[in-house]
Parts: structure tokens; C-alpha cells; sequence
């Protein structure tokens, strides 16, 4: 790990330190009059009209902690505890429903429905499967608070190491928020040569003038995600797991995972990010009451680096990674810099809605340091290019109205100059009848260039090389969102994809991209249920997915599953604790799931192994304190009792039977 690293690691300690003896008397001082309703939501602060003036300053309504997305998505701290909480409390610390976990925390994670990237026209970065953690700009959120905001997450992880996300916010002023943040993760895994070791540092601003007429949001993000890679279990490895073989009757002795024969012990990949970003604009005509109409110019800059490197000290035994043009200190490094500009005008009309009109233009530039020269299969001499880069311009908007329940928005870009072609196009309408029903329908069409590393890749591993000039990967969407909040979620969509690219290993067994020019089309239905009866709950998410057209090469399982029953009360004087306890099951039918590659850092497509037709069980039991949530969780306690020879890709191995513990704790300066 860098030496940057290790000193901003050190820093966020010591500003934890300090905020935490800072806060401690004032939690105290806001929790005196603390009181938690039936449903774990927080009643810390009194009505404001029952409140003097100096106490007004002191316990402001927590609905004033407020959270911005770069859209101007607004919500405001939910120190809460329920079952959703409970899902969310994870490495991501997002619902991870729709992904299967490698067996080390922030390894990766195999797609149980395929991740769908947000809007673009330029090709994306590589290793895809070192971004699922990796905060892109629309990741960011904004601030508003009265008074200082701190949270702090911990969570255990598997042998040596933990998780950490510490997060403080300020406003200086009414009109300038500040904050800063920092989220490690340490964990030496089960399995040989599996340690992950990942920062994300992030800071924002974000300022108002006095008249309102100029805002400013910008940020400043730093990440550093580093996985060792151990190329999956060996064919011993692979007996030793199972359990057959030489190996049969020494279970007990392959119960300690240290003991497996992996195919590797010395490489390891890493993905570097920083990424300054900076949104302003400037009202010229300001909307207020009397007037109908308000006009604004703005601006946004993305100035963003990424970095991708692979290495291992000698070339893989048994050519499990094909030959290489060095036999030992082989580093693979490939870079991009992207920086975009855009400018906007807004025009806000009380009967019309909102209208963006914008023009953009991106310079990028991907690749490496030194032109390649092979041989193909037939001897000849083939030259592969070290970059890619151009510049180009695009054209775009955005539409939002709505009008006594109903929406209306749409949004698009086009590229309009350069060596890339690009677009996408969304529109959609909603109806709420009121705050717990309503459906929204929504269409969308996209054309792109398939990602940076199927277009050009080069490695010191022969097979790793390659420079292809594919066509626009084509996506046509319709989506139905149905929310009736007592009674059901449902989410629909039906997706037709053209010249889908994936990787995938050719007859010599070498990882290659390829594009199909077949159509693929995909369902995807989704249920979500929740369900109160006394102290009781149960809690249902059910998916299922239809694929046509894409067999052997879009592979998903057809339903995936995932049920809670938990039970909730108040216990102690004064309902000091709220509990929470159950149990979880996930489920998801068997199908051929991709395999992974720890050169690119990506899933590939195998129609070899089939995982999936195993149950998962989690016994949770969290509770809350006052602002703290308090999470244990006994995680696949199935396998706790016989011996666990599940798979979550191909050659990896599925999480054994763990405790794991962890907070949240919020502070309230």
C-alpha cells in the first residue's frame, strides 16, 4: 500500500479520535430526551414550538440533517433500525440481493442479475469486478446540517482486519457545508493469499451565496482497492475442498481453509482512482412567486484518472495463464485520464416543468506505455497499438414536470464530433395517488462502444493481448415500477440487447473477447413484500429472469429468493433497547455462472460448472441505543453443521459458517 495511503488512513484515525471525544457529551445531552416509537424510528427531538429559542439551536429536528444527491434527491439522516437496515449493512452498504459474494470480504462479487451501468456514451474503464466498491461521481452526496454530523461504521470481517467508514460534516455557515470521509477495509480471508486491503476518500463542498442566485457543489475523491489473487482452488485444492479423493476422511484437517492448495501465491491486482468534480451554476432570471419563469448557467468539470495493474512474481505454473514474455516480475499496467467539461442552461417554468439544454465535450486518453509486436497463429507479424485516445463533443437534455400527481421526465445525450458514436435516450411518466401508491412506466435506448479493455488490452501474458474495432453494443428497455407500500413492490423490465461483447476462453483455453451477433433478450420481475402482524414480520424479495437468445453466453439463474422472519419489540425501562431478531433464507436456482480472471479483473463466461439449488440461512439479532445500531449476525449457519463444498464462481469457494459483529453509531454536535 502507498505510503499516501497509509498516512490518510492514519489521519482519519486521529480526526475519529478527536470527534469522538468530542460529541460524546452532546449525544448524551440530545438523548436525555430520547424516545424510539413502535417502529424503531427516533423521536429525539421535540416539536420546535414547545422549545425556546436556545433550545431551538441546541436539538434541531433531525429532518434538518439533510442528504443531496448531485440530482437534487433530497432525504435527511434515518437513524432507524429495520429490516432494510439490516440488508444494507454490508461492505457495499447497499442491498446486495442480486450478487453472490466471493469468500472474502470486498473480493468480488459473481452477478445473480447482470449490473446495469449508468448513462454514458464514452467506453467505461475495465475490471469491472474491482468497481463494485469504486464511487463514481453520481455516488457522492451532498450535506445540509445545523449542527456537526459524525457516523461511524464498523464491521468485523474474516480473520485479521476490519471495516471502517467514518464520515463528519459541517456547515460552517448556512450557505457552506463541508465534509469528509474515509471508508478502509482490511481482511486477510480464509483462503491462502486472499487478503483485500481498500480506501475510499472522499470530500465534498458545497455553497450557497446569500441571495441564492449561485450554487456550488465540488469533490475531491481518492480510492485504492488492492485484492492478492490466488487463481482459485487447485485440482488438489479442489479434492481437499470436496473432500474426495486422497483427501476423504480429513475433513477436519481442510476445516482450517489456510490448509487448501491454491493454484497461486504471489500476484495480486490493484485499481487506483482520484477524480476532481465540480458543479456550479448561476440563476440569471431567479423564479420566486411572483414570477413564472426562472433561467440559469452552469457548469460541470470531471477531471477523473483511473489505474489498473496486475502483478505476480513469477509466471503462473501449469500455464494456467498461458505463456508470458517474462518468467518472472511480470506487472501489467494500463491508465486512463478522462477530462469533460459541459455546460448547461435551465429554464424553469411553473406550468411547463423544467428544461435542460446541454453541449459537452470529452478528452480521454487509455492505454499504455509501448506498442506490442506478435506473432498470430499463422506467424505473421501483427502490431497492437498502446492508446486510445481523442476528443469529442455531445449534445444533450433533460425534461421534468409534474402536475397533481403526475410525472413527466426525459433525458439524452449524443455524441455529435469524434471518433467514438454514442447515445442514450430515457423517457418515462408516473402517477402517485398519494405517498404510498403509485406507477411509473419508463422506455430507454442506448448505444455505446463496448468497454476500454475489449477494445485493446496488452500483458506480459501472451494470450492477454489483443486490439479489436467492435460495433456499438444496442439496448432497448421498458420498465414498470408499481409501488402499493402496504401491500407490494413490483418491478418489471424487458430488455433486448444487440451485439452483446463478453469475455469468454476459445478452444486453446485463453480468455478472449468476443461479440455476439445474436439478440438477446431478457425479463426480469421483481417482488418486493412486507408483511406486520403483532411484534412479528416477514419480509419476501423474489426475482425471477427469462433469457432468449442468449444461451451459453448471458447466463443468470432463472429465480433467485430471499425471506425474513424476524421479531421486533421494545425491551427495559423506558424501551431503552430496540430489538430485532430473526433469520434470513436466500435461495437461487442453479445456472452457469461466470467464472473469474484475475488478469483483467473480470467475469467470464463458462458453460462448464453450475453453481447455485443451495439454501443459505442467517440468524441476525441487531438493536438500538439511543442513536447506535448494534448488528450481530450469524452468517450461513447451515454450514456450520457439515462440512461446506459450495462455490461461488468456478474454482472459489462460498463463506463458511462466521459471527460477525458491527455498528453504526451517529453523533449530534
Amino acid at each position: 500500500m502507498s505510503q499516501f495511503s497509509i498516512r490518510m488512513r492514519k489521519n482519519i484515525i486521529f480526526i475519529v479520535i478527536v470527534l469522538s471525544t468530542l460529541v460524546i457529551k452532546a449525544q448524551e445531552r440530545i438523548d436525555t430526551n430520547s424516545g424510539i416509537s413502535k417502529d424503531g424510528s427516533d423521536k429525539s427531538y421535540k416539536s420546535l414550538r414547545d422549545r425556546g429559542e436556545d433550545d431551538k439551536k441546541e436539538k434541531p429536528p433531525i429532518t434538518d440533517y439533510k442528504i443531496i444527491t448531485i440530482k437534487n434527491d433530497t432525504t435527511y439522516v434515518d437513524t432507524t433500525l429495520t429490516i432494510q437496515k439490516d440488508y444494507n449493512f454490508n461492505y457495499l452498504r447497499r442491498d446486495d440481493f442480486e450478487l453472490q459474494p466471493i469468500h472474502n470480504v470486498g473480493q468480488s462479487y459473481n452477478s445473480l442479475a447482470k449490473q446495469e451501468e449508468k448513462d454514458h456514451v464514452l467506453p467505461l474503464f475495465g475490471a469491472r469486478a474491482r468497481h463494485f466498491n469504486f464511487m463514481e461521481a453520481d455516488d457522492i452526496k451532498y450535506y445540509h446540517v445545523p449542527t456537526p454530523l459524525t457516523e461511524l461504521y464498523f464491521k468485523t470481517t474474516f480473520e485479521q482486519g476490519q471495516q471502517l467508514d467514518a464520515f463528519f460534516t459541517v456547515n460552517t455557515s448556512p450557505r457552506l457545508n463541508l465534509s469528509v470521509a474515509y471508508k478502509g477495509v482490511r481482511s486477510l480471508g480464509k483462503f491462502q493469499h486472499a487478503l483485500t486491503s481498500s480506501g475510499n476518500f472522499r470530500a465534498t463542498a458545497s455553497y450557497t451565496t446569500k441571495n441564492n442566485r449561485y450554487k456550488m457543489r465540488t469533490h475531491f475523491v481518492s480510492q485504492s482497492l488492492l485484492n492478492q489473487e490466488n487463481g482459485g482452488l487447485s485440482p488438489q485444492g479442489l479434492d481437499e475442498y470436496l473432500g474426495r479423493g486422497e483427501s476423504v476422511g480429513q475433513e477436519s484437517r481442510f476445516a482450517d481453509r489456510g490448509s487448501i492448495s491454491v493454484n497461486y501465491q504471489d500476484a495480486e491486482n490493484t485499481l487506483l482512482g482520484k477524480r476532481f468534480y465540480l458543479n456550479h451554476q448561476y440563476d440569471i432570471l431567479k423564479k420566486t412567486d411572483s414570477t413564472a419563469m426562472g433561467v440559469s448557467v452552469g457548469h460541470i468539470m470531471d477531471l477523473t484518472d483511473k489505474k489498473f495493474r496486475f502483478t505476480q512474481a513469477k509466471i503462473a505454473p501449469n500455464d494456467l495463464l498461458g505463456k508470458a514474455y517474462v518468467s518472472e516480475k511480470l506487472s501489467d499496467k494500463v491508465a486512463l485520464e478522462d477530462f469533460s467539461n459541459q455546460v448547461f442552461i435551465d429554464v424553469t417554468n411553473t406550468w411547463l416543468g423544467k428544461l435542460r439544454i446541454a453541449a459537452g465535450s470529452s478528452n480521454y486518453n487509455y492505454g499504455y506505455n509501448s506498442i506490442l509486436n506478435k506473432l498470430d497463429n499463422s506467424d505473421n507479424q501483427i502490431n497492437i497499438t498502446n492508446r486510445i485516445k481523442g476528443e469529442l463533443y455531445t449534445i444533450g437534455g433533460e425534461y421534468t414536470n409534474s402536475y397533481k400527481g403526475f410525472q413527466l421526465f426525459a433525458d439524452g445525450k449524443n455524441i455529435i464530433s469524434g471518433d467514438f458514436t454514442g447515445n442514450y435516450f430515457n423517457a418515462g411518466a408516473g402517477y402517485s395517488l398519494n405517498e404510498e401508491y403509485n406507477i411509473q412506466a419508463k422506455i430507454s435506448a442506448s448505444s455505446v462502444a463496448p468497454n476500454y479493455n475489449f477494445l485493446l488490452y496488452q500483458s506480459d501474458y501472451v494470450n492477454y493481448n489483443w486490439q479489436n474495432n467492435f460495433s456499438n453494443t444496442e439496448t432497448q428497455k421498458l420498465q414498470i415500477n408499481l409501488n402499493a407500500k402496504k401491500i407490494a413492490q413490483l418491478q418489471a423490465s424487458y430488455s433486448t440487447i444487440n451485439k452483446y461483447t463478453y469475455f469468454t476462453k476459445n478452444t486453446n483455453e485463453a480468455i478472449v473477447p468476443l461479440q455476439s451477433s445474436n439478440t438477446i433478450d431478457v425479463l426480469k420481475v421483481k417482488l418486493i413484500q412486507g408483511i406486520k402482524l403483532w411484534k412479528l414480520g416477514l419480509d419476501n424479495t423474489i426475482m425471477y429472469q427469462n433469457v432468449n437468445g442468449g444461451d451459453k453466453i448471458y447466463n443468470v439463474p432463472e429465480v433467485v429468493t430471499r425471506n425474513s422472519l424476524y421479531f421486533q419489540d421494545h425491551w427495559f425501562k423506558k424501551n431503552a433497547l430496540y430489538l430485532q431478531a430473526g433469520v434470513t433464507f436466500k435461495y437461487y436456482t442453479s445456472y452457469k455462472a461466470d467464472a473469474y480472471d484475475p488478469v483483467l479483473a473480470e467475469f467470464y463466461v463458462q458453460n462448464d460448472q453450475e453453481i447455485g439449488e443451495h439454501p443459505q440461512f442467517d440468524i441476525f439479532f441487531n438493536g438500538k441505543v439511543r442513536q447506535t445500531r448494534i448488528y450481530f449476525k450469524y452468517e450461513n449457519i447451515g454450514e456450520a453443521f457439515r462440512q461446506n463444498n459450495e462455490f461461488s464462481a468456478p474454482g472459489y469457494a462460498t463463506r463458511d459458517a462466521v459471527l460477525r459483529f458491527g455498528i453504526v453509531w451517529n453523533f449530534f454536535l
